[in-house]
């Protein structure tokens, strides 16, 4: 539109990196846009419809759009971001504005980490609206043919040709090409953004699904040309409670379309459900950690009342340091182990091995046990059958070893950690059979 107004770019602070962010509009409800995995906050304002698009959603929100680390104008990181550090983002730019609350707007390869936030911080989000999202990154091209598809697209890179069909611009001409082919320059680097498919590829959120309780929109498009309107589909099915709107012709990116029924229905999911009395949470996403130490009762009577209860005190003392160290919540000690909880399953796995290893320098040797799943809060104590998992999932581990479920190490592909397969489980009162996997440093 011919009177927008660039927004000022500003950077919020999450760990060391720099998160760049925009604030358009001043409706009453805080509208937070977690982009996919092409984005520059200022160049997409030259891309068709945008620029109205954002200003029609000001009607009635307060949006907040930011750049991905590695993305656009925030910091470029070495390796591939974990979700756990997109969520940091998110929650640096809420902090930064002063939000303490906000409708999330997940689009693309943004929506699985939307989804972890809004299932972990239940609290910080009001409402959840994915946009041509799905469970798995390229889910429905086989494994075979998953790499060559990823060197095609880095081949074209920087040509627009992707953008292309991102925008549904069948038909874009060479001056249109030039500037698609411009935002991807800016957004990332032809081996960033295919390290950021491989990654994709192997993360899986449909395990957590079942804990997304914020009220949720999923949209999606037959025309969808980047993510198959099955995928919508089965993540509309997979939430609970979701409600799922389709399309007929629209691209995958709805923001650089003619798409104000789009924008309709997204004013009145949002303004239709909205409620001003905060909700008490407590049923939330979280990663259960317990640990044990081996061979407690043979130990102490060894050494000794006196002997034990001092290498036990050193050991509580360890446990208060690490765990607050990796921003976890000590919930109790079990005598001879603890139980915590963490908001990201990358921080529970490298608190046990830390754990680990400070145990080892005591001469304890320690075992430990991690699932992630909801649990019920209850006071200062936790329940829940993500609780008994994990438990169970310790008990299969020996001395000096962390195991973990499948669940967490899907959740934590391309953090760093290594995993080797341990075989399949029966865990005790726990239904199916469960695949754990041991965690190295």
């Amino acid at each position: 539109m011919n009177d927008f107004v660039m927004p000022q770019t500003q950077y919020a602070r999450s760990g060391d990196i720099n998160i760049a962010y925009q604030v358009v509009g001043d409706g009453p409800i805080d509208l937070t846009i977690v982009p996919g995995s092409i984005s520059h906050l200022e160049l997409v304002h030259e891309l068709p419809f945008v620029s109205g698009n954002v200003q029609r959603l000001g009607r009635f929100a307060r949006i907040i759009g930011f750049d991905k680390r590695g993305h656009g104008l925030s910091d470029r990181v070495s390796g591939v971001p974990s979700l756990e550090e997109r969520m940091d983002d998110v929650r640096a730019v809420m902090d930064a504005v002063g939000i303490r609350k906000t409708v999330l707007l997940g689009f693309s390869e943004g929506c699985p980490m939307s989804l972890l936030f809004s299932a972990t911080h239940p609290d910080r989000v009001s409402h959840l609206v994915l946009l041509g999202g799905y469970m798995r990154a390229g889910h429905s091209i086989p494994e075979s043919q998953f790499k060559s598809h990823a060197d095609a697209v880095v081949a074209s890179w920087g040509s627009g040709q992707t953008m292309k069909r991102v925008t549904g611009m069948a038909d874009a001409t060479k001056d249109q090409l030039a500037v698609l082919g411009k935002f991807e320059r800016m957004s990332c680097s032809p081996g960033a953004f295919k390290a950021i498919m491989m990654m994709d590829r192997r993360i899986d959120v449909g395990s957590i699904l079942q804990n997304v309780r914020v009220p949720t929109l999923v949209l999606h498009s037959k025309a969808d040309a980047v993510v198959p309107v099955s995928e919508g589909r089965k993540l509309g099915a997979a939430i609970p409670g979701a409600r799922y709107i389709e399309y007929e012709d629209l691209p995958h990116s709805f923001i650089t379309a003619d798409c104000e029924r789009v924008l309709d229905d997204i004013e009145e999911f949002i303004t239709g459900h909205r409620s001003e009395a905060a909700e008490e949470v407590d049923r939330v996403l979280a990663t259960v950690l317990f640990t044990d130490i081996v061979n407690s009762t043979g130990r102490a009577s060894e050494m000794g009342d006196r002997r034990w209860r001092g290498l036990l005190d050193s050991h509580d003392r360890l446990v208060a340091n690490v765990v607050e160290r990796y921003r976890g919540k000590l919930v109790r000690s079990t005598g001879d182990g603890i139980l915590a909880t963490f908001d990201g399953p990358g921080r529970g796995v490298r608190c046990a091995l830390a754990l680990g290893e400070g145990a080892r320098q005591l001469g304890l040797p320690l075992r430990a046990g991690l699932h992630t799943g909801e649990i019920e809060v209850r006071g200062n104590d936790i329940g829940g059958i993500a609780v008994h998992v994990a438990a169970r999932v310790m008990a299969q581990s020996g001395a000096n070893e962390v195991f973990v479920s499948r669940v967490v190490t899907d959740l934590v592909a391309g953090a760093g950690l290594r995993f080797s397969e341990r075989g399949s489980f029966e865990l005790k009162g726990i239904p199916g059979s469960w695949d754990l996997f041991a965690a190295a440093q």
